[in-house]
């Protein structure tokens, strides 16, 4: 295997950490907000925004794309329902009737989603070691979930709000093995297409909401948690969760979804003053060395012939 090659997925690895953080920041910027701004308008207008933003940059490209967007509009209209659309008003809706631990807890089971629907759909199965490093991920989220305490898991209930979660789950672990589908055109026509179908998407519903008597209360708060939810989380983060795909796969760039509890925690820690234990920093050992062992299983792939994800050649 290249040197080249290797930085790229070291790299990869890096900037999917970067995308955790920022959409943990999400979490925590959406519970500061969560009496001021409904969830579906949130989510409208972070895609609408995100959209307007990228428009001036990425109009020319959409254009010259049009073609290969027509012949692949299957593929980009899946993803932009269910990564853009489907999956952040699902998630919202479900973030209104289930508290933060059971989330945390049910986001966890991403990863294995992701591998279980790559083996179903395209029968790419997993190395063992990405299996182990999977697993050991999910042991450290449910160590900073459950604070340490194993029989925490007896008090859990599962409700509707939990379903929601759950199925919003299920929604990005199958956006993220379809990515492979996308059509072979620039990254910014690719975002942009997903993100106005995003919009088409809770469009309606934002507009349902606000008929049924919701209000955004609107404040320099709420114009900076539009501004935040637009940029860091959404346009930004987009970009390079979908590059990243490409480079590691899509097992891999799922695992990283275990960092987001770790990272919401630190971010609770800095920004609210919550107290950091013990048991957060053995949660952030068996996360990061879940997350190396997947990223050694993806170089031995790769220096036997493997080749991480299929049908991208050509996209960066």
């Amino acid at each position: 295997m290249a040197p080249d090659k290797h930085q790229h997925h070291t790299k990869a690895f890096a900037m999917l950490g970067v995308v955790m953080l920022f959409w943990a920041g999400n979490s925590i910027v959406g519970r500061a907000v969560r009496d001021d701004i409904p969830p579906l308008v949130l989510a409208c207008v972070r895609w609408s925004c995100a959209s307007l933003i990228l428009l001036p940059f990425a109009a020319k490209s959409l254009w010259r794309d049009r073609a290969a967007l027509r012949a692949g509009w299957k593929a980009v209209l899946v993803t932009g329902v269910l990564g853009v659309g489907t999956f952040n008003a699902v998630l919202y809706e479900g973030l209104r009737y289930t508290p933060a631990t059971n989330a945390l807890l049910l986001q966890a089971a991403i990863p294995p989603l992701v591998m279980l629907l790559d083996l179903l759909i395209f029968r790419t199965r997993a190395p063992a070691l990405q299996a182990l490093g999977v697993l050991l991920s999910i042991v450290g989220v449910a160590t900073v979930v459950f604070r340490g305490d194993p029989s925490a898991a007896l008090r859990l209930h599962f409700g509707s709000g939990d379903a929601l979660v759950l199925a919003a789950c299920c929604v990005w672990a199958l956006y993220t093995v379809l990515l492979r589908l996308r059509p072979k055109i620039a990254p910014e026509s690719f975002v942009l297409a997903t993100f106005l179908i995003g919009v088409v998407c809770t469009g309606p519903l934002a507009a349902w909401e606000l008929a049924a008597g919701a209000e955004v209360r609107w404040s320099l708060g709420t114009l900076g948690a539009f501004a935040y939810v637009s940029l860091f989380p959404s346009l930004i983060s987009y970009f390079i969760y979908n590059w990243a795909t490409h480079e590691v796969g899509a097992a891999s760039a799922g695992q990283a979804i275990t960092l987001m509890p770790l990272f919401g925690a630190l971010l609770s820690a800095l920004l609210l003053g919550e107290v950091l234990y013990p048991y957060h920093w053995l949660g952030m050992a068996l996360i990061l060395a879940g997350i190396a062992l997947s990223a050694l299983a993806l170089r031995r792939k790769v220096a036997a012939g493997a080749v991480p994800v299929a049908g991208l050649e050509g996209q960066a």
